[in-house]
């Protein structure tokens, strides 16, 4: 299954994480999983959130340029290797990773990897087909 993520343009200016943290919050928004890619004028902030739907329309009403993307969560054994397993399983059926990001899972053994793939659909069936767990809900409940 997808998982729906935001994508944030930020300026690179003291504070502005913080407003973004404080208007989610205020909108009731929990972020689940989140990375910054960073450069010298603006970053791009990605979340996986509970709301993304509420997070994107209080983002853009107050002014931040943010835009929906689908992303897959898989479940992966939090131990040396446990990440080389799932390249492999991407990369024998040439797969493409545009970028990752993990989290690990509170009170559990298993780490959390978010994924953006070149063709999500096909990583999707990929995965699946190599017994990999697809994290939907399970994301949004942590």
């Amino acid at each position: 299954m997808k998982l729906t993520q935001i994508s944030v343009f930020l300026e690179n200016r003291k504070g502005r994480l913080h407003e973004v943290c404080v208007l989610l919050s205020e909108n009731r928004v929990n972020i689940r999983a989140l990375t910054i890619a960073e450069s010298e004028d603006f970053g791009i902030l990605r979340m996986v959130v509970d709301r993304p739907d509420s997070a994107l329309q209080a983002l853009k009403k107050n002014g931040f340029s943010a835009q929906l993307t689908d992303v897959v969560a898989i479940e992966v054994d939090d131990e040396p290797g446990g990440l080389a397993k799932i390249l492999k399983v991407l990369t024998d059926k040439n797969i493409n990773i545009e970028y990752m990001y993990a989290f690990v899972e509170k009170l559990s053994d298993k780490a959390v990897l978010v994924f953006r793939f070149e063709d999500t659909d096909l990583a999707v069936k990929v995965l699946k087909g190599s017994g990999i767990k697809i994290l939907r809900k399970e994301v949004e409940e942590i």
